[in-house]
């Protein structure tokens, strides 16, 4: 007799160990409410610029639906590594040292996957982005958190990376101005930590998606400091600085070698990217002024509004240095992050993301996303305060 067909019992193991992503598992709660606020998603609010739009149209009108490169457009990889190399200081070559990636979440599973092998331990700093220790995993590698701590600015120091280095230690993943704290690294800062990685012979994967959002003094990539280019994979993208989200393009840049190993994933995976996307790519870059303009001046407005709000309401708040979100504390309240996100959207209807969701690390914080326009910031802001005085009188 045939046992039981149960198709759950076939799902690989590192898969089953995985959790589903913090942040949509809490929106799924709010979906169909529409007095909802949403502080939520990591995504402006501003369309994409008409003249990137009309590249896109255009590539359509001309018939421009076939694959590319597997390395992506010649004529992207060129304007990418003209930019690099004119707003971060790092040369690559575009034949060789430049993939096109499908949104630069794909970018860092190929950099993960090309160069971990099971049992390696790979460093990164937490809070973080939701799928940084879950890529490592599905990789075979072991995901090593190194906590980022508010009295440092959300920063990470050489100090704190130092001691989670063991001999099985890979790669260091960084990601400045980082999601969800919007902490920003110094150049000294930098310095130190690639000293230490150019000590013990690791790989630096960075993630700099949100360097364009940089409100507090020069954003710095690490690939620029000396001897950091030939051991850094250099990520970047289209989605913030552009407004390009639903283009999914990304783009990574290093040695010839691992681009190439990369690129050989790539190809029995994506392919290559749409090539109606890599156009309005080339067009943001060639004609496009990023958030430069009144996007980041907007941004800059929001961000000083909403740390300024919940300072005075009593939810401590440091003023994020980059990126658009705010982290404010909850820990004077007595509720965990679970509890105070969960109470406020039910309560009040505004809906962020509770701060344990981007690690342990996370807890007793929020991420509150201010890429929705300022009036419904201010709505929410009043919303929470309402909130926060409601606690306040509850516990006496």
């Amino acid at each position: 007799m045939s046992k039981d067909f149960k198709s759950g019992d076939l799902v690989a193991q590192q898969v089953q160990r995985i959790p589903r992503s913090g942040i949509r598992e809490f929106f799924e709660l709010v979906q169909g409410r529409k007095d909802i606020i949403s502080l939520g998603v990591g995504e402006p609010d501003f369309v994409t610029p008409w003249h990137i739009r009309e590249a896109a149209i255009y590539a359509l009108e001309r018939g421009r639906t076939s694959y590319t490169s597997n390395l992506g457009l010649p004529k992207l990889r060129e304007v990418i590594s003209q930019y690099v190399g004119e707003s971060f200081g790092v040369r690559y070559q575009a034949k060789s040292q430049v993939l096109i990636s499908v949104g630069v979440s794909e970018a860092l599973d190929l950099a993960l996957r090309a160069i971990v092998n099971p049992g390696d331990e790979i460093i990164y700093h937490e809070p973080c982005y939701v799928s940084y220790a879950p890529g490592i995993s599905l990789a075979y590698g072991v995901p090593v958190p190194v906590p980022c701590l508010a009295e440092n600015g959300f920063a990470v120091t050489a100090e704190a990376i130092e001691q989670a280095i063991t001999p099985k230690s890979k790669a260091l993943v960084l990601n400045f101005p980082t999601n969800p704290t919007g902490g920003t690294m110094t150049y000294d800062a930098l310095k130190r930590i690639a000293d230490l990685v150019k000590e013990h012979n690791l790989l630096v994967i960075t993630d700099e998606i949100y360097s364009e959002l940089t409100f507090e003094g020069d954003h710095i990539s690490i690939a620029s400091l000396p001897g950091m280019a030939e051991r850094t994979i250099f990520l970047h993208g289209f989605s913030k600085a552009y407004a390009m989200t639903g283009f999914r393009i990304g783009y990574a840049c290093g040695p010839p070698e691992l681009i190439d190993a990369m690129m050989r994933i790539h190809q029995y995976s994506m392919l290559c990217a749409s090539i109606i996307s890599q156009d309005a790519a080339v067009e943001a870059l060639e004609n496009g002024t990023g958030p430069a303009g009144e996007m980041k001046d907007e941004f800059r407005l929001r961000r000083n509004y909403i740390v300024s709000a919940y300072n005075d309401m009593g939810l401590e708040c440091q003023l994020p240095r980059g990126s658009f979100y705010a982290f404010p504390s909850v820990q004077s309240t007595g509720l965990s992050s679970n509890e105070f996100a969960s109470k406020l959207v039910q309560e009040e209807g505004v809906a962020c993301v509770p701060g344990n969701a981007f690690g342990p690390s996370g807890e007793g914080f929020l991420r509150c996303c201010f890429a929705a326009g300022l009036e419904q910031i201010k709505v929410a802001c009043e919303r929470t305060s309402r909130f926060v005085k409601k606690l306040k009188t509850a516990g006496g």
